[in-house]
C-alpha cells in the first residue's frame, strides 16, 4: 500500500497583534512616566555670605520661635494675636525714639510661615520697610 504524502503547509505566526500591544505598552509607560524634574522655571537663588555687614545699634529685632511666640528685643510679647504684636511693636518704636529703624526679623525654621508672614504684613503697616531675614550659614552644598 502506498501512502501518499501530504504536503506540509507552513505555519504562520500573526505578529499583528503581538505588535500592536507592544506599541501600546509603550506608549503606556511614556505617557505615565514621571521625570525627576522639580521646577520648570531655572532661577537663581542669592546666597549668604561670611561676611557680617555693619549693624546699626538702634535696630529693631524681631525673634519668632519654634513654637510662634513673638520676641521684640529680647522681651516676649504677651500672645501671639496680630493685634497685640502690632501695639508691642509700635510701642517699640515710640521708645527707640527712631520712626524706621531697620527690622531683623529671626525665624526658627520649624515655625508657621503664616506667622512669619504676619509679622512681615504689620511691619509694613507701622511702615517699616527697611527689613532683613536672619539666617545661619549652611555647611551644606548647594545645588546646582
Amino acid at each position: 500500500m502506498k501512502f501518499r504524502t501530504r504536503e506540509r503547509s507552513e505555519s504562520k505566526v500573526d505578529l499583528t497583534s503581538l505588535i500592536d500591544v507592544v506599541f501600546m505598552l509603550l506608549i503606556f509607560f511614556m505617557v505615565t512616566t514621571t521625570f525627576d524634574k522639580n521646577a520648570e522655571l531655572k532661577i537663581e537663588l542669592p546666597t549668604a555670605s561670611n561676611v557680617a555687614a555693619a549693624s546699626p545699634e538702634d535696630k529693631l529685632e524681631l525673634l519668632i520661635d519654634g513654637q510662634g511666640r513673638y520676641y521684640i528685643n529680647g522681651r516676649e510679647v504677651l500672645n501671639n494675636q496680630p493685634e497685640t504684636l502690632f501695639q508691642a511693636m509700635s510701642m517699640t518704636l515710640e521708645e527707640m525714639g527712631n520712626n524706621t529703624p531697620p527690622l531683623v526679623i529671626s525665624a526658627d525654621a520649624s515655625v508657621n510661615y503664616q506667622a512669619v508672614v504676619t509679622a512681615m504684613d504689620i511691619a509694613g503697616r507701622l511702615g517699616l520697610t527697611n527689613f532683613s531675614m536672619a539666617t545661619s550659614q549652611s555647611t551644606r552644598k548647594p545645588q546646582e
